[in-house]
C-alpha cells in the first residue's frame, strides 16, 4: 500500500487560533502512531496565508496539492486533510466547502452540518425540529429599540439572561446579564461579533458533555462528563483554556443511569438527525429539577491536554489513533 499524504491544517486566524494549534499537537501525536501516513502540518493565519512548521509559505491548490512560494521545493500532493481549526473558518463550514469543491476528502463534519451547528439560530431551530428540549430563547436580527425592548422583557420574565452572538464559538461574544441597565451596551457588544444575536434564559444547571463519534459502523455516545465551574459562573473562554482556570472536569458525571441514558439518546438523535459526521462534542444542561436541555454542539471539539473529548473516548474503551485511522481509510476508499 502506498503512503497517504495527510495535510494537518491548523490555526485559522480566528479567536480560537491558539487553541487550534494545541489540538493539532494532539493530532500529530496520534498520527505518529500510524504506519504509511506522511504528515505535513500547515498553519493558516488571519490573512489567509499558509505556512509550514519550518516557515515555508505555501498554498493549497485546486489540484489537491501544496504548492510552495519557493519554486525549488516540489509541490506536495494531498490525499486527505484534517482541518484542525476551532471556530472560523473550520467549524463554520467555510473551509469544508472548499474541500468539497475540489473533491478533497477530509476529517470531520461536512460544510452544511458545521454551518448549521455553529450558527446558534439555525442550531436551535434544528434542536426544536428534532424534538430535543433546549433552553428558552429569542432571536434578534438587528440592534434597534424593538430588540432592546424584547430583551428587557425577556430579562423581566426570566430573571437572568445570556446574550450571545449567533455566529461565534461557544464562549465568544457571550454575556450573562442580570441588570436591565446593561442590556443596550451588551447587545452592542454582541452585535459586533455577529449580525444575529440569541437571547437565552439563564439556566441554573449542571453542565454535562458527551463525546459522539462514528466508529466501526456505529454512532457512539459516551457516558456524559461534567464541567464544574467555580461559584455561580459560566464556562467562559478563559475558564476553558487558561492555565489558572478554576473550573474542574469529571470524565464521568455523577448522574443516574436513566439520566445518562437519556442524554446519550438525545446526543445520538441530534448527531444523526443533523447528518453530522465523524465526531462532535455535544453539551447539555441538567437542571435541579432533573430536566435535560441541549445547549450546543461543537463539531470540531478541542483536543488539548485538558479537553474532555479524548478523555471520554478513552474512558469508553476506544483508542483515538485507531478511530482516526479507520476514519481516514474510509474517507480515502470513498473517493476511489
Amino acid at each position: 500500500m502506498s503512503p497517504t499524504n495527510l495535510l494537518l491544517l491548523c490555526g485559522g486566524g480566528g479567536d480560537e487560533h491558539a487553541i487550534s494549534l494545541l489540538s493539532a499537537n494532539y493530532f500529530e501525536t496520534s498520527l505518529a502512531k500510524l504506519d504509511q501516513v506522511n504528515v505535513l502540518r500547515v498553519e493558516l493565519d488571519s490573512h489567509g496565508q499558509y505556512t509550514t512548521k519550518d516557515g515555508h509559505r505555501c498554498e493549497l491548490t485546486n489540484r489537491k496539492e501544496i504548492r510552495f512560494e519557493d519554486d525549488s521545493i516540489a509541490p506536495w500532493p494531498v490525499d486527505y486533510v484534517i482541518p484542525c481549526i476551532h471556530g472560523y473558518p473550520g467549524e463554520t463550514g467555510d473551509i469544508q466547502s472548499y474541500f468539497e469543491l475540489i473533491k478533497l476528502p477530509y476529517f470531520g463534519c461536512n460544510s452544511e452540518g458545521s454551518s448549521n451547528c455553529f450558527n446558534k439560530v439555525t442550531a436551535k431551530m434544528w434542536f426544536s425540529a428534532l424534538g430535543i428540549p433546549n433552553t428558552p430563547y429569542l432571536f434578534l436580527n438587528q440592534l434597534d429599540d424593538d430588540a432592546i425592548e424584547q430583551t428587557q422583557q425577556a430579562l423581566a420574565d426570566w430573571g437572568s439572561i445570556f446574550i450571545k452572538a449567533a455566529s461565534q464559538g461557544s464562549s465568544v461574544g457571550c454575556y450573562r446579564v442580570d441588570d436591565a441597565a446593561l442590556i443596550q451596551t451588551t447587545l452592542t457588544d454582541a452585535f459586533q461579533y455577529s449580525p444575529y444575536v440569541v437571547v437565552e434564559k439563564t439556566i441554573k444547571a449542571r453542565e454535562l458533555e458527551v463525546a459522539v463519534y462514528q466508529y466501526k459502523g456505529q454512532t457512539v455516545a459516551t457516558l456524559p462528563g461534567e464541567v464544574i465551574c467555580a461559584g455561580d459562573t459560566f464556562y467562559t473562554f478563559n475558564e476553558k483554556y487558561a492555565a489558572n482556570s478554576k473550573a474542574t472536569t469529571q470524565v464521568v458525571a455523577d448522574v443516574s443511569p436513566a439520566i445518562a441514558q437519556q442524554i446519550q439518546q438525545y446526543a445520538i438523535k441530534v448527531f444523526d438527525g443533523m447528518k453530522l459526521r465523524h465526531l462532535s462534542r455535544i453539551d447539555f444542561f441538567l437542571t435541579e429539577q432533573g430536566e435535560i436541555l441541549l445547549n450546543e454542539i461543537n463539531t470540531f471539539p478541542g483536543l488539548t491536554p485538558i479537553s474532555m473529548f479524548p478523555k471520554m473516548l478513552a474512558n469508553h474503551g476506544d483508542d483515538f489513533s485507531a478511530f482516526l485511522h479507520e476514519t481516514i481509510m474510509a474517507g480515502l476508499s470513498a473517493e476511489k
